[in-house]
This record gives C-alpha cells, sequence and structure tokens, in this order.
C-alpha cells in the first residue's frame, strides 16, 4: 500500500477543520487552548494541509479539541485508505491469479472467495492474516508484503 503524503495532510486538515468547527472555535480560539505558541497562520497551513506536523503538535492539538489522537488518525485513515486500521485489503482476483508456490493454499481459497461471492475484494483483520501465513507456511510480515504487492 503506497501512501499518498499530499493527500493523508489534506484530509488530516480537514478532519482537524470539522472538529474545531464542530466546537464553534475560531482558529485564535484554537490557539488559545494550546499548550505551545503557534501562528495562527501555521493553524492555517495545517487545515489545509499544507504543511506537515509533529506527532507531538498533532497530539497537542487533539487534546486541545478534546478528540483521541487514535480516533482522528482512524478516520483520516479511513477516508485516504477505505479500510479499518489493523485490515488488510486483499484483491482477490489478484491472489486468485499469483502463481507464486508459497501462495497456493492462499490462491485455492481466493479462488473459492470469487465463486461464492463474486466481489474481488475483501477486508482481513491482522488474526486472519496470521493464520494464512501458517498455512503457507510463511511469516506473518512476508505475507503482508506479499499481499501488498498484489494490493
Amino acid at each position: 500500500m503506497l501512501i499518498d503524503a499530499d493527500a493523508y495532510q489534506r484530509v488530516l486538515g480537514e478532519e482537524l477543520r470539522q472538529l474545531r468547527k464542530r466546537r464553534g472555535w475560531t482558529r485564535k480560539e484554537l490557539n488559545q487552548r494550546l499548550q505551545s505558541e503557534i501562528s495562527l497562520q501555521t493553524l492555517a497551513t495545517y487545515e489545509l494541509g499544507t504543511r506537515h506536523c509533529s506527532v507531538v503538535r498533532l497530539v497537542e492539538l487533539c487534546l486541545a479539541l478534546e478528540e483521541a489522537p487514535q480516533d482522528l488518525l482512524a478516520r483520516v485513515h479511513h477516508r485516504v485508505f477505505g479500510e479499518e486500521p489493523g485490515q488488510v485489503r486483499l484483491d482477490l482476483a489478484r491472489v486468485a491469479a499469483d502463481q507464486s508456490p508459497e501462495l497456493s493454499p492462499l490462491r485455492r481459497w481466493a479462488e473459492d472467495r470469487l465463486r461464492q461471492s463474486g466481489s474481488p475484494e475483501i477486508q482481513l483483520d491482522r488474526s486472519a492474516v496470521e493464520r494464512m501465513a501458517e498455512l503457507c507456511g510463511v511469516s506473518t510480515q512476508h505475507l503482508l508484503g506479499r499481499l501488498s504487492e498484489l494490493s
């Protein structure tokens, strides 16, 4: 899975702006709730997604906005990737077409799933991927890498 940093930053900015507006605050009011000094221009560039903020600054913004950072990032991740954190998107058609011997058990499973559901994509949680890795005789990290190549 490739990360489009510009898209991710833009969506993060939109989420920050929505949180601030939901509270009915101006940027100036948000700035007054922050622990450190930052300019209103910097806040604006975060919200526009044209400036990257550090993890510490993001956590500071979240605390001021009374939002758990992990909840904010989960929403951003879902908007950018269309999947839940901790889930792996799997293209069944590409897995079924892959001819590598190590994925043969997974290939047969993907072919069956395609016949049954007809849906070419599914999402798997980490434990399902771990079981599939065991079935294929490879490490979970190796399988995640292979599945990423096939997505």
